[in-house]
């Protein structure tokens, strides 16, 4: 009976230890026809403290990356953003079209309006430890107005 109630304690320490660090809002992914190869995802990240968010994964894509489009002269420019994108503590960085941005690139099929991507994003803390949100975003042709694609779930695993 004592061990059982130690792990309850254990489990619940754990838990309340890597408190929810990111809130995810306003998530979406534009749609993509079949045979394109790549898309992207946009949101609201906002860091209770600061952290970093390093990678991101998606089942509907080979490849996902945190990229910036910034322009270069008179030329817009795309990049992987080397080393991860900072979100300070207790500010919203906002991922839209024509900025920071997550790449899903060589994606399996094609991405219809009204179905949903799931992803995983990677965050780092300043102490190196890893955490991880899971995200659902709707797939839309332009940004949604309704407050769809909000932070869903965070798995507090450290790697």
């Amino acid at each position: 009976m004592k061990l059982k109630t130690l792990a309850l304690i254990t489990a619940l320490a754990c838990s309340t230890a890597f408190a929810q660090t990111v809130e995810v809002k306003d998530a979406w992914v534009r749609t993509a026809v079949q045979g394109q190869k790549a898309t992207g995802a946009f949101m609201k990240l906002t860091a209770k403290d600061g952290v970093k968010l390093v990678s991101a994964s998606s089942p509907a894509a080979g490849v996902v990356e945190v990229h910036e489009m910034k322009m270069d002269g008179d030329v817009m420019r795309m990049r992987a953003v080397q080393g991860g994108l900072d979100l300070p503590a207790g500010k919203t960085v906002e991922l839209k079209p024509g900025g920071y941005h997550v790449m899903l690139m060589d994606l399996k099929a094609a991405l219809p309006k009204d179905s949903t991507v799931p992803m995983t994003l990677v965050f780092k803390d300043a102490k190196g430890v890893e955490s991880k949100v899971e995200v659902k975003a709707p797939v839309a042709t332009a940004a949604p107005t309704a407050k769809s694609g909000d932070m869903h779930s965070m798995d507090h695993s450290k790697h």
